[in-house]
């Protein structure tokens, strides 16, 4: 193989943006795809960062969400009040196509932790909890990354910070949440993961190539449906060439 798990994960966040549509970018791993998207098949997808750039275009990687290479040819820089109404109101109508989050743990209906390990009053760890993960999850469609590992993927988390199905079908909607927005996909270095319509549950979509079904659903700490699953196609050289030399040239993420 000619590219690495990482770079994979990055492609294959790419893939999930289309052009001309609304997506909310955080740092790592989203922001890299984000900018693969715009560098490729994606220019005019349009941007929107916590910190309150709206539809910033950068041309080098920045590091976070206020850097300020993320400005270039932006057309708001919002103070963040103004970001939280846009979420809340262009969230609800479906106007974002997705927002990206990751967290610590996720369980098979994509609730995730990003609070505590443990108790919450007494946890073995604590992490820096919701940011703005909680109002996207609330009221956006969400793409999630994650490390492939079974205390990650385990079947309840020990904490929802951001909710995904909640317990399944019907689970938005009894928590007062609409049921229409939710977990879309799953992408770590492994593969794609998707939720069934009906149940709602996480199952196999993609595996990346050199990979088994096999070997995924030993990185998996609950059961998954692995039937349906298709090896992804692998990244097109071009494609990387423009990863690894005008997005992230100097290796900071993949």
């Amino acid at each position: 193989m000619d590219w690495t798990g990482k770079q994979m994960m990055a492609v294959a966040l790419a893939r999930q943006i289309e052009d001309h549509k609304t997506y909310i970018i955080g740092t790592g791993l989203p922001l890299v795809g984000a900018v693969l998207a715009k560098h490729t098949h994606a220019p005019g997808a349009r941007l929107v960062f916590e910190s309150g750039i709206m539809e910033g275009n950068p041309q080098e990687l920045p590091y976070s969400v206020a850097d300020l290479r993320i400005n270039h040819q932006a057309s708001a820089l919002w103070p963040q009040y103004r970001y939280f109404g846009f979420l809340s109101l262009h969230g609800a109508s479906g106007r974002i196509a997705a927002g990206f989050l990751g967290g610590a743990q996720i369980d098979p209906y994509g609730n995730l932790n990003s609070t505590c390990i443990g108790d919450y009053a007494r946890p073995d760890s604590r992490f820096s909890g919701s940011g703005g993960a909680n109002g996207i999850a609330t009221f956006c469609d969400t793409v999630i990354t994650m490390k492939h590992e079974v205390r990650r993927f385990t079947g309840k988390v020990d904490y929802i910070t951001s909710p995904g199905w909640i317990d399944g079908p019907g689970g938005r909607e009894k928590a007062g949440l609409d049921p229409a927005r939710g977990p879309r996909a799953v992408i770590t270095e492994l593969g794609v993961m998707r939720f069934g319509e009906t149940d709602k549950r996480m199952y196999l979509a993609e595996y990346f190539p050199g990979l088994t079904p096999e070997y995924i659903q030993s990185r998996t700490g609950f059961p998954l449906d692995v039937s349906g699953a298709v090896e992804s196609e692998a990244p097109r050289p071009e494609i990387l060439d423009i990863l690894l030399r005008k997005v992230d040239p100097k290796r900071n993420v993949v």
